[in-house]
């Protein structure tokens, strides 16, 4: 009985060293195809290094970095320029901050989480809050910068009597101020007051608060009447408030295209208890945060003052 116990305990030693051990080697390789550590492959989701993936990856890549560079440009060119530190620029300062933290904190954590299998936040659980705070922090505060230059447009054409330079100091100083208050309280207050929980460690989600849907209502509420000051004449007053509401038509409709899409569908999904497909939300969470790379294009490309300045300091430095 001894020995034919050895001999089956034997036997089952050499099953686990013999030829079957070997079965177990082509795990890694089903990892590097794009599946799950337990084999099975995930429905819907591109192969890693699939060509379309390849290149939505770069596309994403070039638009932070264009992002990141473009607003920095406008930083340092108002910084450096001493005809800039006055109103406007100093709205337009605080809208490029603002974008060059999106393209700097936001965008490439959002990206990390994008090529995730299934996009699984793998950063933990504090990362995760640090990067909501600042998603909701920096959009915010974007899309309230854009809504005080437009209100300072607006008013500096409609009421150029009434706004007077000291006035518009004032008004520009407490736009700023209300705009990166409110957008830190609105970051901040999930997280001081335990409103929800961001994170699911089982599911490995990292989902976003529903905060900046009360900033586009805000926004769009002042858009209307931006079409009501035109008049006729050849005037250089008159062209420069043509000019001026052109820029916030154009600011105002490049807005309403990149971020009213994401608002719909944040809106909507939760009232008619459906969901859309994760790469729809992708997409429209892509297009809000373009909205960074096109403000400082629209608001520089009708000031040639900024133009100006971009050439000297460019030929300054050769």
């Amino acid at each position: 009985m001894e020995a034919a116990n050895l001999l089956a305990t034997t036997n089952g030693a050499a099953l686990l060293v013999g030829p079957e051990t070997c079965t177990s080697t082509p795990t890694p390789s089903s990892e590097i195809l794009g599946t799950t550590p337990g084999g099975t492959d995930l429905p819907g989701r591109e192969p890693p290094f699939s060509v379309f993936t390849v290149l939505v990856v770069t596309l994403l890549i070039l638009l932070i970095a264009a992002t990141f560079l473009w607003n920095l440009l406008v930083l340092v060119t108002i910084l450096r320029v001493r005809a800039f530190h006055r109103v406007p620029h100093n709205l337009v300062a605080s809208t490029a901050v603002s974008d060059v933290l999106v393209a700097a904190l936001v965008m490439p954590l959002s990206l990390v989480s994008e090529l995730s299998a299934g996009r699984r936040w793998q950063l933990g659980r504090s990362l995760c809050q640090v990067w909501i705070s600042f998603d909701v922090l920096c959009c915010t505060a974007s899309i309230w910068n854009v809504a005080a230059i437009a209100l300072d447009r607006y008013w500096t054409i409609t009421r150029h009597l009434q706004y007077t330079l000291r006035t518009r100091r004032r008004a520009s100083a407490v736009m700023i101020a209300l705009t990166w208050a409110l957008s830190a309280l609105i970051a901040l207050a999930p997280l001081l007051f335990g409103w929800g929980e961001a994170y699911d460690a089982q599911l490995q989600r990292c989902q976003v608060k529903e905060a900046p849907p009360e900033a586009e209502m805000v926004f769009t509420a002042r858009c209307r009447a931006t079409v009501t000051f035109q008049t006729s004449g050849d005037s250089w007053r008159e062209q420069k408030e043509k000019r001026a509401a052109l820029m916030v038509g154009i600011l105002i409709g490049v807005f309403v295209l990149c971020w009213i899409p994401f608002f719909l569908a944040e809106l909507i999904s939760p009232l008619c208890a459906c969901s859309l497909p994760p790469i729809w939300k992708s997409i429209f969470l892509w297009l809000g945060y373009s909205n960074s790379f096109f403000n400082p294009l629209i608001y520089t490309a009708f000031n040639k003052n900024y133009n100006n300045a971009f050439k000297s300091l460019f030929t300054k430095q050769r």
